[in-house]
Formats: structure tokens, sequence, C-alpha cells
């Protein structure tokens, strides 16, 4: 089982879940630590995410050739 989630240092030998977790006392748990940059840069994940599922999506229209103003001259089909 895989879950990520975070949390906040208390000290050098303590941390403060944002969330709980259903997990037995006394199991063993990974921690991976983060730069504050690259916490910030998970966090907007998501919404890129988001925003490339709505752009390409499948229920994006098929746009034909004819209403393309500027044809791209690299582009290969």
């Amino acid at each position: 089982m895989s879950q990520s989630l975070e949390a906040t240092v208390i000290d050098a030998q303590h941390l403060h879940l944002n969330k709980p977790i259903l997990i037995p006392a006394g199991s063993t748990v990974l921690v991976t630590l983060a730069s504050p940059e690259e916490a910030e840069r998970q966090s907007w994940l998501p919404l890129s995410v988001q925003g490339l599922a709505a752009a390409y999506g499948d229920d994006e229209p098929d746009y034909p050739a004819k209403l393309v103003k500027e044809p791209n001259p690299d582009y290969q089909a």
C-alpha cells in the first residue's frame, strides 16, 4: 500500500500528520523529505493534470483543418 500525505515537523523525532492514517500501531512507515520548492511543485501537479484533462479530454470537439488560421509547418500527422 502506498499513500502520500503531508506532515509538520514538531522536532527532530516527531511529526504531526495533517490528516489521520488508518494503520496499526507499531507499523513501519517510510518518510521522504521534500524541499519546500518540491512540495509547492507537487501541490500544483493535480491542477495541471486537471487542466490538461479538460483541454485534451475525450469530449473535446474535433476541429476541421479549415478552421486553422496559421498551420504549423513542422506538424506531421
